[in-house]
């Protein structure tokens, strides 16, 4: 029969265990200590593949601002740039119920100036202005009509109206008032980011029997090697992804009430001072759309799109749409469309009054960021190459990209990516404790120049 003993004094310290005697000896599982994943009653050797399986490829998704931005430094909390305003006047209002009254909030309209005045449906008038001395509103006269209501608008109709001119009497007097140059002016402070590895110093010298990789190529056996890898891979990409979904704390939020400033990212940036679309790209109109857009703004003439893959196959069944055999796509290809060849069904960009080039975006395919879910975020459109800005630190103007980078530096202190090492492990002695921290820190904010020029696809 089986005998039960108990391991140490009190009957619990060391537990207890059942032993099995056997007439032969013999291994048997029950006569051992094991788990679930090893056994010293196995005698049998494992086919042992040691190296790990890179199942998901390289996983950062850090690549963006890589390629359309650069990086400058700051050296104060707060960074502040003028970008031009538009060169005509326009504004929006409706048809007043006074006769020949167009009601303005808060215009800029002068005397003798003459203005096209259109409706919501197309309908236009021209009308020269008679009376801009309110604050709220104009009068004006018709050059075709009698009256803004005689048989065009109505009271209340929504109209725009823009300035294309001036008419003055013979020997009256010149022009009231003047223009001053607009402006608007942009601001950003930079946040802190920062992380942080820990490792025991005894950990450290246990040697695994996985050989671990890492996307920087390097190997081995000990396990640290890859953790304290990955989570400076991770703290990379956060750098990136801190600067594209940044968001300000507004007033009396829970951010704002726990001391946080937080940054405007890119895409807080465009969707509040750019253009956004909505919906599937089904046909040619949807990719004229786009250039319709740049013509009321910048008028870049080169363009990145970055998009997801399910958008980049929308925008390649519209571009193989255009050609006459786009349907069988008999006539593109790679190689001049030999039947031994391999048949490219992709595009990388095209030209509807601008240049288009398309990218795919890791970042919104990636399972465990933008694409793991259902995200609003399909693309964004990044007009390429730099712009003017008045630099009110440096005061005077300077070129810089449409998307730059701006991280903390000063001369004692260069924050732009830090890493330290402290512990008593690993090569470090500055404390007492056994082990090693690697540390990680950057403090940056991004600066979107003309985020009128750029586009977020949802």
């Amino acid at each position: 029969m089986a005998q039960t003993i108990t391991f140490g004094g009190n009957g619990t310290v060391g537990g207890s265990t059942s032993l099995t005697p056997a007439p032969e000896k013999i291994l048997a599982n029950e006569n051992y200590l094991s788990n679930a994943n090893y056994t010293f009653a196995q005698q049998y050797l494992p086919d042992l593949y040691e190296k790990e399986f890179e199942r998901y490829g390289n996983r950062s998704i850090a690549s963006f601002l890589r390629m359309v931005s650069a990086e400058l430094p700051t050296s104060s909390d707060l960074i502040k740039w003028s970008e031009q305003g538009r060169l005509h006047i326009t504004a929006s209002g409706a048809i007043g119920s006074t006769t020949n009254t167009i009601d303005v909030t808060g215009h800029n309209f002068r005397d003798g100036q003459t203005v096209v005045v259109i409706g919501a449906a197309g309908e236009e008038m021209k009308c020269y202005i008679t009376d801009a001395s309110a604050a709220n509103s104009i009068t004006v006269a018709p050059y075709a009509e009698a009256s803004l209501t005689t048989s065009v608008f109505t009271a209340a109709d929504p109209v725009r109206l823009f300035v294309y001119g001036s008419e003055f009497k013979k020997g009256t007097s010149g022009m009231s008032g003047s223009y001053e140059a607009d402006f608007e002016s942009k601001e950003n402070n930079p946040i802190i980011i920062k992380d942080k590895y820990e490792v025991s110093g005894s950990e450290m010298a246990h040697v695994g029997w996985v050989e671990v990789t890492t996307e920087n190529g390097a190997s081995g056996y000990l396990w640290y090697l890859k953790s304290e890898h990955e989570t400076r891979l991770r703290f990379e990409d956060y750098l990136e992804m801190s600067m594209i979904e940044g968001e300000p704390a507004v007033n009396l939020s829970g951010a704002a009430g726990a001391g946080l400033k937080g940054t405007k990212g890119m895409f807080y940036e465009i969707e509040n001072n750019g253009n956004t679309t909505s919906g599937v790209i089904t046909d040619r109109d949807d990719l004229e759309a786009f250039a319709k857009v740049l013509d009321k703004e910048g008028a870049i003439q080169e363009n990145v799109l970055f998009v997801n893959r399910a958008t980049g196959f929308d925008i390649d069944r519209v571009l193989a749409a255009q050609n006459s055999s786009g349907q069988s796509t008999a006539s593109y290809g790679l190689f001049d469309n030999d039947e031994d060849m391999a048949l490219n069904l992709g595009f990388s960009g095209f030209r509807i009054g601008y240049d288009f080039y398309k990218s795919d975006w890791k970042y919104l395919n990636d399972a465990t960021t933008r694409g793991g879910a259902t995200s609003k975020i399909d693309g964004v459109l990044v007009p390429a190459g730099t712009t003017t800005v008045y630099d009110q630190v440096l005061g005077q103007n300077a070129k810089r990209p449409f998307l730059h980078v701006r991280y903390r530096q000063s001369a004692m202190e260069d924050r732009k990516y830090k890493s330290w090492v402290v512990g008593s492990a690993g090569g470090a002695s500055t404390t007492d404790k056994d082990n090693m921290e690697v540390h990680f820190l950057s403090e940056r904010a991004l600066c979107v120049m003309g985020a009128n020029n750029f586009m977020l696809l949802k």
